[in-house]
């Protein structure tokens, strides 16, 4: 496939994820206070979407993989650790208030005293090992587009949680970093 094809899939992909969560998520939070189904699915849809660009932009050849190097070593341990603690992250969120579907009270201990987004971080973190197998520069720009169609998720969310828990997000806002460090101020 040639380069071009697939600068506008990644570019198409990133227009989705736009119009998903600033039309069709937000529209449901200011709406209903939650997202409906439709929404929950188109979400799931956009971050599936970018997991199968992965096939685009890393060579996903298993007889590839260099087994027995310290980056074969350093993707495993960043694939177990980025999930275990994606999963950790669900665990104390609690699964209805993860996929959006109710909004139970705003969680602040455990990972979330760390940052505002445990969950992407670490499965970030899963991405780079996974990344890591096979890598390349258009590892990194999958990378990247992670980072972008997250960041739109996450300013979507906090849009919601500052009209649902005020004055409590907003101190949770200023004294916890939006995902590792504190450089990230609201836009």
């Amino acid at each position: 496939m040639s380069t071009l094809i697939k600068v506008i899939l990644i570019a198409l992909l990133i227009l989705i994820a736009i119009v998903i969560f600033r039309i069709f998520v937000r529209a449901d939070y200011r709406k209903k206070g939650r997202l409906t189904f439709l929404s929950r699915c188109l979400q799931f849809l956009v971050f599936f979407l970018h997991g199968l660009t992965s096939y685009l932009c890393l060579d996903s050849n298993l007889n590839h993989i260099q087994t027995g190097n310290i980056i074969f070593y350093l993707a495993i341990i960043c694939m177990v650790v980025g999930l275990l603690f994606c999963l950790m992250g669900i665990t104390k969120l609690g699964w209805n208030n993860t996929i959006g579907s109710k909004v139970s009270g705003l969680r602040q201990a455990g990972l979330y005293r760390y940052s505002r987004n445990p969950q992407l971080v670490f499965y970030f973190v899963f991405y780079i090992g996974y990344a890591l197998l096979w890598p390349s520069l258009a590892g990194l720009i999958w990378l990247g587009v992670y980072g972008i169609i997250s960041h739109i998720m996450v300013l979507t969310e906090e849009e919601h949680l500052f009209r649902v828990f005020g004055e409590e997000y907003q101190h949770y806002y200023e004294k916890t970093p939006r995902y590792i460090f504190s450089l990230t101020k609201r836009i």
